[in-house]
Order: structure tokens, then sequence, then C-alpha cells
């Protein structure tokens, strides 16, 4: 195979959860541009539709939070579009406060989202994969917080340190299967569940000072990555966590 197709997606189907907005819009955005056929998921069906028809793809939505609905609902998407072939895992949530003050209700969901449904929707996408006899690949998106840690953020660092140990058992135990599994963990990317940190003139200033290139990212700055890890580029990758994060962890 050339260079020039190594990196394309032509013919894939890929399933990005998280996908109206943020870094899975994101990727979404270049995952197509690449030659994969992409559908997208999200809870907000509303901001799902508006999302999809500007991208001209399929939806299928869903609130992953009720992870007991995730294996019938991917039966559904998988009758519906077909057996998508690369899983990117992105929606995600945080709830932030003090470790000694966060609601266990707070805890439970972030942990329901972020862990416990990548887990299932990863589980459902192999089963298929497993009974054709198909290759694929997972992303996951993990987080400076599979790293290290900051206050208020005890859910949110559970579950993305639960995330970089996920991504290195699925490649394990799916390696015989040809599914490659790879996790990305961006560093402070300007996306919407960031807009309040961005805003604070301080902690703005401090990212660009803490980190070597001395920016915040972007959603571009994760597809390129994501892309790469889907292609046939990528085909001798598999249980690892690539930070995304101009430097942040490389210094102190």
């Amino acid at each position: 195979m050339s260079t020039s197709h190594s990196f394309r997606l032509d013919g894939s189907l890929a399933l990005i959860t998280g996908g109206s907005k943020g870094l899975g819009l994101g990727i979404a955005k270049a995952m197509k541009e690449a030659g994969a056929n992409v559908i997208l998921s999200a809870r907000d069906s509303a901001e799902l539709t508006r999302t999809a028809a500007d991208l001209d793809v399929p939806t299928a939505p869903i609130d992953l939070l009720d992870t007991a609905a995730i294996p019938a609902w991917y039966d559904a998407l998988v009758d519906a579009h077909g057996r998508p072939d690369i899983l990117v895992n992105s929606a995600g949530i945080t709830r932030r406060a003090p470790a000694h003050e966060l609601a266990i209700e707070d805890w439970n969901d972030v942990i329901a989202l972020n862990q416990t449904a990548v887990f299932a929707v990863s589980q459902m996408f192999a089963r298929h994969l497993i009974a054709a006899k198909a290759p694929g690949h997972i992303i996951n998106i993990a987080s400076l917080m599979t790293f290290a840690a900051r206050r208020t953020t005890a859910a949110y660092t559970a579950s993305k340190g639960a995330i970089g140990q996920l991504t290195k058992v699925l490649a394990v135990d799916w390696a015989d299967k040809g599914i490659l599994v790879n996790a990305i963990a961006p560093g402070f990317i300007d996306t919407d569940m960031n807009t309040a940190l961005k805003n604070n003139p301080e902690f703005d200033a401090w990212i660009k000072v803490r980190t070597p290139l001395a920016r915040w990212g972007d959603a571009e700055d994760i597809a390129a990555p994501a892309v790469f890890l889907a292609s046939p580029a990528a085909s001798f990758i598999t249980g690892q966590v690539i930070y995304v994060d101009g430097g942040f962890t490389a210094t102190f």
C-alpha cells in the first residue's frame, strides 16, 4: 500500500459517541474527509440532528448514562446502518467539587458515562466484529487526568485513569481478533467543557505558560491523531495512550 493511501479511511464505517460537538465533532469531520462513512451519536437529539444535517451523516441518538440500554441500541444501529469498524468513544462529562463534598450521584454519573459506557459500547462493537471475523479500531478519549490530577476532579480523574487501563486490557484481549485499541489523551483543549476555564484570565495565562507550545489545543489537534490511529498506517499500534498536550506532560 502506498503511503498516500495508508492514512485514508475509505470504505470504513465510524461510530463516534459525543459526536454533536467538541472533540467528537472535530474527529467526525476529519474522518469523513479521510473517506470514512460516519455515524454520529449523542444524547441531545435536537443538537445531534442539526450537526448531522450539516455533515450529511446519519445519527444514532442515545443517553449513554442509561448503560443498560446500550446492547439493544447497538444492535439496532447495526441493523439500520451496518456494522461499524471504527469506534471513537468521545462522550464524556465532568462534575467538579472537592472530593469530600462531591455528591455520590455526581460520582456515579461520571463513572457511568466516562467509564462503564465506554466498556459497554466497546464490548458490543467487538462482539459484532468478532462474530463477523472482521478487524476494527477503537479510539478512546482519555485525558491529562489519565496521567495526573487536579483538585476538584475526583470523579473525572478516576474515570479517565480507568480509561488508560481499559485501553490496555481491551487491546490485549482483542489483539488476536484484529481489533486495535488505543487512546488519545488531550491536553487543555478549547471546547465547550473548558469554556469556563478558558474564560478565566488567570487560568488562561497559566495554561499558556505551563504548556511548552504556549497555547490551548483545538479539536483539529485531536482529530488528526484519531484519523491516524484508525488508519492502516497504525496497524502495529495497540494498547497505547498517546498524549496530545502541547508538551504539558513533558515538563513541570
